[in-house]
């Protein structure tokens, strides 16, 4: 998309886009080489994601809602899931409070691929922010929270007239749950 630069503000808005882009284009690069290496595709990349997301985030994923962020059928998550579980990548447990619900988690084998694969680049992370104060911190992490909420809100509308379905928000711009006719 074009930017005017004409400005200072229209210059830096069209600095900051075509970062964005160009941050975008080299973390897909970066995840396609974790997945080739380890004999994984796209989707595999995504859920492992999820995984590893909700994990640090204290709130472990069930088969359920993997399908509903990955936009995946439950029987399309049930060979997911099977082949990251016999992968090593990931394993299931009960849920402690109901023994109905299963939890997925990252397995300690796929933890450990992971870790060896993105520690120089954790380092490297590390190594940029250490030049930003907090203040500054803040204000990129606000940014990237609300850009991501708007890449999400996008997606979902790009899902909804793909599927010709309505999704109903919960106000983060995740999709809670998929309406399916049956």
């Amino acid at each position: 998309m074009y930017r005017r630069r004409d400005t200072r503000r229209g210059w830096l808005i069209a600095e900051i886009t075509a970062e964005l882009r160009r941050y975008g284009a080299d973390a897909q690069h970066v995840g396609h080489a974790f997945a080739s290496r380890h004999g994984l595709n796209a989707t595999d990349l995504q859920a492992l994601i999820a995984v590893m997301d909700a994990e640090l985030a204290g709130t472990p994923i069930t088969p359920g809602r993997l399908g509903e962020q990955l936009n995946l059928s439950s029987g399309s998550v049930t060979a997911l899931v099977d082949r990251l579980e016999r992968a090593g990548h990931i394993r299931r447990d009960r849920d402690t409070g109901d023994r109905r619900k299963v939890l997925l988690h990252y397995a300690d084998q796929g933890a450990a691929l992971a870790m060896d694969f993105f520690r120089p680049l954790g380092e490297r992370t590390d190594r940029v922010m250490a030049d930003f104060g907090d203040d500054e911190l803040e204000v990129v992490h606000r940014f990237l929270a609300a850009m991501g909420i708007s890449l999400r809100q996008h997606r979902d509308g790009l899902r909804e007239h793909r599927d010709g379905t309505r999704q109903q928000r919960d106000g983060s711009g995740d999709v809670p749950a998929r309406r399916r006719s049956g």
